[in-house]
């Protein structure tokens, strides 16, 4: 009975393997042909950090001296609002905070109020690697451009949500302070200068 059995069971075997074989041969030969096709990529660690560093390179040419100080010390950019609307050298009773890859947080600079946050993305379309994400600058820069290029349009499409969201107020009242602190210290440090250079021309 168990010899029967055995017997049985080759039979079906080499009859199953005249079916199976060729198709498992012409299942490998295509994926060997596909991996032939596909280039290989190989991964570059440093890539991300390259990228970065020309995007610092980039946004510090566009941005003013103050933008590109407040970015490098502080980690973000303030953006006053009303761009096309307030006469030249006046400031607008609200303003944009620009975090990378975080929402742009509007703000009142007179009370410190937290207004909203409005959600925006730039992914990133460059070849062959491409991402979900910009360089962190270069995340700050879109934003920046699209900001002074056309307020009311970014400010219209963006997702609005109520402060905290994303990012927490706390956070952001932080950065608030800060941003007055650093400001006292610049406004500060020019004064100095200011007055070593009159003891100098007299």
């Amino acid at each position: 009975m168990i010899l029967a059995l055995a017997a049985t069971t080759l039979v079906a075997l080499a009859l199953l393997s005249d079916l199976i074989i060729p198709r498992v041969e012409e299942a490998w030969s295509r994926h060997r042909a596909r991996r032939g096709r596909a280039p290989a990529l190989s991964y570059d660690p440093g890539r991300e950090r390259r990228a970065e560093q020309r995007a610092r390179t980039l946004l510090r040419s566009c941005v003013d001296d103050e933008e590109w100080a407040m970015y490098r010390d502080l980690g973000f950019l303030r953006v006053w609002g009303g761009l096309g609307e307030r006469e030249p050298g006046a400031r607008s009773a609200y303003a944009y905070l620009i975090y990378p890859h975080k929402p742009i947080v509007a703000f009142v600079p007179e009370t410190g109020e937290l207004l909203n946050e409005y959600c925006v993305a730039f992914p990133d379309h460059s070849k062959p690697y491409g991402s979900a994400r910009l360089p962190h600058s270069d995340d700050v820069l879109a934003k920046w451009m699209a900001l002074t290029a056309d307020e009311r349009r970014l400010i219209g499409e963006a997702n609005m949500h109520l402060p905290g969201r994303q990012i927490e107020p706390d956070r952001v009242r932080r950065d608030l302070v800060r941003l007055a602190r650093w400001e006292r210290q610049r406004a500060d440090r020019s004064k100095i200068g200011r007055q070593h250079g009159n003891v100098r021309a007299a």
